[in-house]
């Protein structure tokens, strides 16, 4: 029954959630979500039969629901010539975070479809506030694992763990409770977090520091923590292709 209600009580999130990817391919972003949300769910509460049920009703269900969004949506005209329905409005990814999208695929084991719209907003929200797109990558990695819907004891949210209370007009007027569960709106705050920090901070060390709520720590850890990561993603990368 506690699993049940749960799953009921992440519903709402969940098909708000796949509104904003409904269109083609991302819709595969949104079902990667419902994987993820069943096993945080089931995580710790055994995996008896009832259990599994109910999550892959949930799962179903959430499909279902998903599926109807993106047909009622937008009205895509999938009879293009020379155009095949899955690649309109499919992200398109430099060929160093494409490499890195199979890099955290595999670690991470997470859908490399799922990934596209995640890492092409990185890309985005990196050229818009002059970050590396790889230190957002990094970001989430050490923030969420590349959960949409982490959240923590303290009311951290989504992908980069913003806590919406201390960035509002950052998420916008009007926002819903739940703003920060839409992946891209998450990525383009916790840029501007950072790039906060660096106005305030000076250096990118402490901007981290600031980010994970950890000036006063002399060792740094957070950031030392997401700069490893950055390593490993750039590594990943391979060497920049140059004109």
């Amino acid at each position: 029954m506690n699993t049940a209600t749960t799953l009921a009580r992440h519903g709402s999130a969940l098909v708000n959630f796949m509104g904003h990817f409904a269109h083609g391919g991302l819709l595969t972003a949104g079902l990667f979500a419902i994987v993820i949300m069943a096993a945080n769910v089931l995580e710790g509460r055994g995996t008896g039969q009832h259990a599994v049920l109910i999550a892959a009703h949930a799962a179903e269900t959430a499909r279902h629901e998903a599926v109807a969004m993106s047909e009622n949506a937008l009205d895509v005209d999938l009879g293009l010539p020379g155009v095949e329905p899955e690649s309109v409005g499919r992200p398109v990814l430099s060929s160093e975070m494409a490499r890195v999208k199979s890099y955290v695929a595999r670690r991470y084991r997470v859908s490399a479809v799922a990934l596209e719209p995640l890492l092409a907003e990185a890309e985005t929200a990196g050229a818009k506030y002059g970050l590396d797109p790889l230190l957002l990558v990094a970001m989430i990695a050490i923030e969420s694992s590349f959960n949409p819907f982490a959240e923590s004891q303290v009311g951290a949210q989504g992908l980069m763990q913003v806590i919406p209370r201390f960035h509002q007009d950052k998420i916008g007027e009007g926002a819903g409770e739940d703003a920060l569960f839409d992946p891209r709106l998450n990525i383009r705050v916790g840029a501007q977090v950072l790039k906060e920090g660096l106005k305030r901070y000076g250096t990118l060390q402490s901007a981290l520091q600031y980010y994970g709520g950890a000036l006063q720590d002399p060792a740094a850890g957070y950031a030392n923590k997401v700069m490893s990561m950055k390593a490993r993603l750039k590594s990943a990368a391979g060497p920049r292709k140059t004109a």
